[in-house]
């Protein structure tokens, strides 16, 4: 097999989108059909996909020449570099652009990242080890535990759905022509920080009810997969996780070549500040608006778990989250009989 010359710092020359022409191109080239099975987790491949198991090779190499994560040459059968961050039994077998797109876990002890842990960088392909990789991140959740009803359980610090989501996410819409950067997961003791290089596709505030995969293909893999939504990226299910949780509300940031989402552990309204107070508001109306519903005072109160009596707080943190023009009455609905039933949708809507 050859590995072709691919400097890290010339990664998309000749790609304009990001990633997705790039994903396509060759990564290792001239090998045999034993090769591509050698390089490849071709049992998980056939499982994600709920198919049987070839009879033999060739069946095998048919099957991903149709999905298009390899390909047929004059030389014998080069892996694309989809196939590759995909399926890779080791991502480290391939050349640096390949290699240098593995996705690292950190955990800290305490809330800074003075004192760490753990450190891992996972070294198998996003499809084929994404199971693992989800696993490993969940065990490194820092965990209390509570006594109810005189039973002890032990709750973790955010669900695993909201989690899965935004793993899967990030590996997804990451620009794979950013050099010297890779998919982070940084878990310290009252968050999780989870990005990926390159700015987002679409504004932060519009990640909710809106849709912008920078790799289509790529995206619609890991769907057959089962891995992730293709359609709007299951931010939705993030915010309804954190909401269902009792979690503050996910922080989402556009920040220089790189995007990053903030999962933070469960607070009480009363310990919020103002800007997580109207964070939470607006996703709260924005989930809302997105199943068909609208945003009252007394949903916004059962999102932050708070007895009727303290309505007024929760009409407070409607009228900063008007203050910061991200909601709006909803004209369409009416003045409801009293404040608890006046409607709001998302100020865009």
């Amino acid at each position: 097999m050859s590995t072709p010359a691919d400097p890290i710092d010339t990664l998309c020359e000749g790609f304009a989108d990001g990633g997705s022409d790039w994903l396509e191109a060759p990564s290792l080239e001239a090998l045999s059909a034993q090769d591509v099975v050698g390089l490849l987790d071709i049992q998980t491949f056939f499982e994600l996909l709920g198919r049987p198991y070839p009879a033999d090779r060739k069946g095998v190499i048919e099957r991903l020449i149709k999905q298009g994560l390899i390909d047929k040459t004059a030389e014998g059968y080069s892996i694309r570099r989809m196939g590759a961050l995909l399926l890779a039994k080791r991502l480290d077998e391939f050349p640096l652009d390949i290699s240098a797109k593995a996705p690292r876990i950190v955990a800290y002890s305490g809330n800074s990242k003075i004192n760490t842990r753990h450190d891992h960088i996972e070294n198998k392909g996003y499809a084929a080890g994404f199971q693992w990789l989800l696993q490993l991140v969940m065990a490194q959740l820092p965990q209390r535990e509570e006594i109810k009803d005189a039973l002890r359980r032990k709750i973790i610090l955010a669900p695993e759905i909201a989690v899965r989501e935004l793993i899967a996410n990030a590996l997804i819409h990451q620009d794979f022509c950013m050099t010297g950067m890779r998919v982070m997961i940084e878990i310290y003791d009252d968050r999780v920080e989870i990005s990926n290089p390159g700015e987002p596709p679409v504004p932060v505030e519009r990640f909710i009810d809106g849709g912008g995969a920078r790799n289509k293909r790529l995206a619609a893999m890991m769907r057959r997969f089962s891995i992730c939504e293709e359609r709007g990226g299951g931010i939705d299910k993030v915010i309804a996780a954190a909401e269902e949780s009792g979690l503050q509300a996910p922080e989402f940031r556009a920040e220089s070549r790189r995007t990053k989402v903030i999962l933070y552990g469960a607070k009480p309204l009363d310990e919020m500040d103002r800007n997580a107070r109207v964070r939470a508001c607006y996703q709260h109306c924005v989930l809302q608006y997105v199943l068909g519903r609208r945003m009252t005072s007394q949903t916004l109160g059962e999102r932050f778990k708070l007895s009727a009596r303290r309505r007024a707080v929760v009409s407070k943190v409607i009228d900063h989250a008007l203050e910061a023009n991200v909601i709006k009455p909803d004209a369409g609905a009416g003045a409801g009989a009293s404040e608890k039933y006046d409607c709001y949708v998302p100020v865009w809507g």
